[in-house]
């Protein structure tokens, strides 16, 4: 698609984001190991789905001009061969166990930190990037060769099966000493490519039944006269579409509600603009240009509660729409990376983020979050703004922006046979497929 035609800026400025959003990648990380912190503060640990965007990205910085080709071969064999030789096992302390990682590693050694969960749906993000990875470097070199069997082992590494713990559906993790968490990917989330990935695999598949179970958690709302498969933070209706293209295809549920995937998430992003007209909380700033609500840092430090003037802020939250919680904090990310869904409403709120001057003093494009109910003594119209960048957030921006202007990773994707794979077993149909 041509970003340029409706709008001068619009080009410039998709290309300014776009690199500047890759940047995180090249400077947060530890070339030695590949591993990305997950915040660009002091003394961050990586974070594996972080890592598995920058797998993603290399490419697309290969094909921008944001790193040479051999430059993505070194930093993405630094990072295969990590996780190849990463300690997996019971040890409270090792990387991760029965081919999945935990979420949080030790930039330096690797090791687990904060006595975090090993995460399946970390894992799937950690994967995805492996194999765009593993498409991507084709050529018949040793370094190119090294790779595609790297992401081979790291990808038929993960038991699935052992994931389920005995249910139907895959469980969010597992601690070492204390066991499975007791939540499941259940309901409609950002796990749709973890259950791909797992159907799809060669060694340890899920069966389709932890599928169908999944979809049967499903709940389609009417939301302001759009009719979807509802979830609250926007970014639930992104993380999946960074790697597949589903446009056009459709499992058993969007056939029954003659939808699909792509237009579900294409009316979530314009519900998130809906609310922000509508705004029944009386914010400031919210109209129809500034919007995104999502799972965001906010004015609350970390998990305490902020509150003023009678109303309660908080720290980071997986905030909703329109059931909320909502307070007054927005994600420019959020909004950005749905630009794929539905561009005519997305880069007008781009340049408003443009205007508002939410790049101000940012290394990697706009700030994380921001929120204009909280006036600041320096009187900016944007008020609060989060002080860290997440890796978590930049890739999205910058593969969705690809997405957009080229269908790059999609492309690659279908190429990928676990992802063809793991569609046809949940039983998608029609389109590309």
């Amino acid at each position: 698609m041509d970003a340029s035609s409706d709008h001068p800026l619009n080009d410039e400025l998709l290309s300014d984001i776009q690199r500047l959003s890759f940047d995180y990648f090249l400077k947060e990380a530890n070339p030695a190991n590949g591993l990305i912190a997950d915040r660009n503060t002091a003394g961050s640990p990586a974070s594996i789905a972080a890592v598995g965007l920058a797998l993603s990205s290399y490419p697309v910085g290969v094909a921008r001009g944001f790193m040479t080709r051999a430059a993505a071969v070194e930093r993405t064999l630094a990072t295969l061969r990590f996780f190849r030789d990463a300690p997996q096992g019971l040890e409270p302390d090792a990387a991760g166990y029965k081919g999945f990682y935990y979420h949080f590693l030790d930039m330096k050694t690797g090791r687990r930190v904060w006595n975090c969960e090993l995460s399946t749906v970390d894992t799937a993000f950690l994967l995805a990037g492996v194999l765009a990875a593993g498409a991507y470097f084709d050529a018949d070199d040793e370094s190119e060769l090294e790779i595609r069997r790297l992401a081979d082992v790291l990808y038929r590494r993960a038991d699935w099966r052992w994931a389920q713990n005995g249910g139907a559906t895959v469980t969010h993790g597992w601690r070492s000493g204390k066991g499975f968490l007791r939540y499941r990917w259940e309901g409609y989330d950002e796990a749709l490519i973890l259950y791909m990935l797992g159907l799809g695999s060669p060694t340890f598949p899920l069966p389709p039944e932890s599928y169908a179970a999944w979809l049967s958690t499903y709940k389609w709302k009417k939301i302001y006269g759009r009719e979807l498969v509802y979830a609250g933070p926007l970014f639930i209706h992104q993380f999946s579409h960074i790697w597949i293209d589903f446009r056009g295809i459709r499992d058993a549920f969007m056939r029954k509600h003659g939808s699909d995937y792509f237009e579900n998430s294409r009316q979530a992003t314009y519900l998130q603009r809906d609310y922000a007209i509508r705004n029944p909380k009386g914010f400031v700033g919210y109209d129809e240009n500034c919007w995104g609500i999502t799972a965001s840092d906010g004015p609350g430090l970390k998990k305490l509660q902020l509150t003023i003037g009678g109303r309660r802020f908080f720290g980071y939250l997986a905030r909703g729409v329109p059931f909320g919680p909502d307070d007054g904090t927005l994600s420019p990310w959020a909004a950005i990376t749905s630009l794929p869904f539905a561009p005519e409403i997305v880069l007008p709120a781009l340049r408003y983020f443009h205007e508002i001057d939410l790049h101000e003093g940012n290394p990697y494009g706009f700030t994380a979050s921001f929120n204009p109910t909280i006036a600041v003594a320096d009187g900016r119209a944007c008020g609060w703004v989060s002080p860290d960048h997440v890796g978590i957030n930049q890739g999205p921006i910058a593969l969705m922006i690809e997405n957009y202007r080229s269908d790059f990773l999609w492309r690659l994707m279908r190429r990928v046979p676990a992802i063809t794979a793991g569609l046809q077993r949940a039983g998608f149909s029609g389109g590309w497929l």
